[in-house]
C-alpha cells in the first residue's frame, strides 16, 4: 500500500480532528520530509492545501444543508474564530459562509472532493466460511455515493464514530458497512455505516433503521490495511465468485463489510470481512 493512499485515508478518517504532519508520516511509515515531497506529486496538492480544502468543503456542505450555527461549523473545521473561518472559507469558495447558507446549494462552487488513489496489491484469498444468519436490525448514517467513488466513505465513518458506544440499545463491538439500492439515473449507490441494534434502541434522529433479511453468506477475510480493501473486493468478484459455484443475491443489503471487535479506526488495521449474500 502506498504512503500517499494511507495519508489520504487518515485525512478522510480524521479531518475533523487535530492532525499533524508527524502523525500522518508515522501512519504512512515514511519521514515527514519524504511525505511532504511525494504527496503533491501524486495529488497536485500540498498536504496542508488538501486538508484545508477538505475541511472547508465539508463545512460548505453543512452550511448549504442549513447548519444553524456558523461558529459551530467553524470549530468543526478546525478554526478557533468566526473571523478566521470566514477569511479562509471566502478565499477557497469565493463566498462567505453566510452566503452559502442562504443560497442552500453548492453548484458552481470550487469544492475539493475526496481523492482516490488506487492501490492495487496482490491478493490471496482464503477459503470463505458459508454461514446462515438470521435477520439483523442495523441502524446508522445512510448516504449515496457514485459507484466506485468510495474515497468519500471514510468521511462517512468519521461522522458515524462519535455514536459508537453512545446509542442506548446498540449491540456493541461489531460494526457494518452495507450497500443498498442502486440508482442508475445518477450512478449512485446507497451506503450505510451502521451498528446492530435491539428493538428497544433509542436511535438518534440522523439514523436510518433497516432490517437485513435472513440470508446465507459467504464470509471472506480481508487481510492488510483498510486502504487495500478494494483489491480484496475486486479479487472476490473477479476470481472467487465466478468459479465458486455460488451466485450472489442481487438485492439491497446483499453486500456487507464486517468490522470486528479488534478493528482500529485510527490505524486501519484489524478484522475485516466481506459478506456476500448468496442465492438459495
Amino acid at each position: 500500500m502506498s504512503a500517499v493512499a494511507k495519508t489520504l485515508w487518515i485525512i478522510e478518517s480524521r479531518f475533523g480532528m487535530p492532525l499533524t504532519l508527524e502523525e500522518m508520516a508515522v501512519h504512512a511509515g515514511v519521514s515527514r520530509y519524504h511525505l511532504s515531497r511525494i504527496f503533491p506529486r501524486a495529488t497536485g496538492y500540498s498536504i496542508s492545501q488538501y486538508l484545508r480544502g477538505r475541511r472547508l468543503t465539508e463545512a460548505a456542505k453543512a452550511l448549504a444543508g442549513g447548519a444553524p450555527d456558523i461558529l459551530g461549523v467553524a470549530l468543526d473545521a478546525g478554526y478557533g474564530s468566526h473571523e478566521a473561518f470566514t477569511r479562509a472559507f471566502r478565499d477557497l469558495i469565493g463566498l462567505t459562509p453566510d452566503e452559502v447558507r442562504r443560497r442552500r446549494r453548492l453548484d458552481d462552487l470550487p469544492l475539493l472532493e475526496p481523492l482516490r488513489i488506487d492501490t492495487e496489491v496482490p491478493v490471496e484469498l482464503c477459503a470463505p466460511r458459508i454461514e446462515n444468519r438470521p435477520a439483523m436490525r442495523i441502524a446508522g448514517l445512510l448516504a449515496r455515493h457514485v459507484m466506485n467513488g468510495d474515497a468519500a466513505i471514510p468521511a462517512q465513518w468519521q461522522r458515524f464514530n462519535p455514536y459508537v458506544g453512545n446509542v442506548p440499545g446498540e449491540v456493541p463491538g461489531v460494526y457494518y458497512g452495507l450497500s443498498g439500492r442502486y440508482f442508475p439515473q445518477t450512478g449512485e449507490c446507497e451506503y450505510m455505516a451502521g451498528m446492530e441494534v435491539r428493538e428497544t434502541a433509542e436511535l438518534p434522529r440522523e439514523f436510518t433503521l433497516i432490517t437485513v433479511p435472513a440470508q446465507r453468506y459467504a464470509r471472506l477475510s480481508h487481510r492488510g490495511h483498510i486502504t487495500t480493501i478494494r483489491s480484496t473486493i475486486e479479487a472476490i468478484f473477479a476470481e472467487w465468485l465466478p468459479t465458486s459455484g455460488y451466485r450472489k443475491k442481487h438485492a439491497p443489503w446483499s453486500f456487507i463489510e464486517y468490522y470486528g471487535p479488534d478493528f482500529n479506526e485510527h490505524t486501519g488495521l484489524g478484522t475485516v470481512e466481506i459478506w456476500i449474500a448468496l442465492e438459495d
